[in-house]
């Protein structure tokens, strides 16, 4: 499956995994640690992004918790929808996309945002479009986040041989899709960036891990 046919099956996402799916059952505790983890490192005043942000469950939790700079890119126009209905002040608040991760992060600015994480979404990004990871580390000022499917141990050499992508080790099939599990914080140590070690959390579905920009 190419990246075109990914964009066209996530765009058109309905039951499990879609907007209405995640607005069902609301924040969870991955939310919860996201908002502990930010809260820690930068505070209420940052300015985040979420990239696959669906109907914005997690975003809705931080915005419960102080946060009014609130950002999200998605890709099913229907996220938005669901989001004014289940998060009405979230979605009056915050600040939105409908796009593509590629198309969005190639306009956005340098720094442009204090923290940009991801839950369940760069996993399916298609190895062709790894060059999304060198944007993400560009346009986030103070913390990056991610909660991934994440590789058992740590790439090694023949791990390009897998989807010809150095951090992804192994390729699953999820309810249809393609899941592209990595090595993450290969992926993004690899981009000069400093994993936050103690802030690793392995969930029942994803990791949730944490880097820094390295020191200047």
């Amino acid at each position: 499956m190419n990246t075109d046919e990914i964009h066209d099956r996530w765009a058109d996402r309905t039951g499990a995994y879609s907007p209405a799916y995640y607005a069902h059952y609301g924040p969870n505790e991955t939310s919860e640690l996201l908002c502990e983890l930010v809260g820690r490192v930068v505070g209420p005043d940052a300015t985040v992004l979420e990239l696959g942000c669906s109907s914005g469950r997690h975003l809705a939790h931080l915005h419960e918790h102080g946060y009014d700079d609130l950002h999200g890119v998605d890709i099913n126009a229907e996220a938005f929808e669901v989001m004014e209905r289940a998060y009405p002040d979230l979605a009056a608040a915050g600040t939105f996309h409908h796009t593509t991760l590629e198309e969005f992060v190639r306009g956005c600015e340098t720094d442009a945002f204090d923290v940009v994480y991801s839950v369940e979404t760069l996993q399916h990004l298609h190895p062709d479009a790894e060059w999304v990871f060198d944007e993400l580390v560009r346009l986030a000022s103070s913390l990056l986040v991610t909660g991934e499917t994440d590789a058992d141990g740590p790439a090694d050499d023949t791990s390009e041989d897998v989807a010809g992508s150095p951090t992804v080790t192994e390729v699953r099939e999820a309810d249809g899709m393609p899941l592209y599990v990595r090595d993450w914080s290969r992926a993004f140590t690899d981009r000069g960036w400093i994993e936050l070690e103690d802030d690793a959390t392995v969930l029942d579905y994803h990791t949730l891990r944490a880097f820094r920009p390295p020191a200047e």
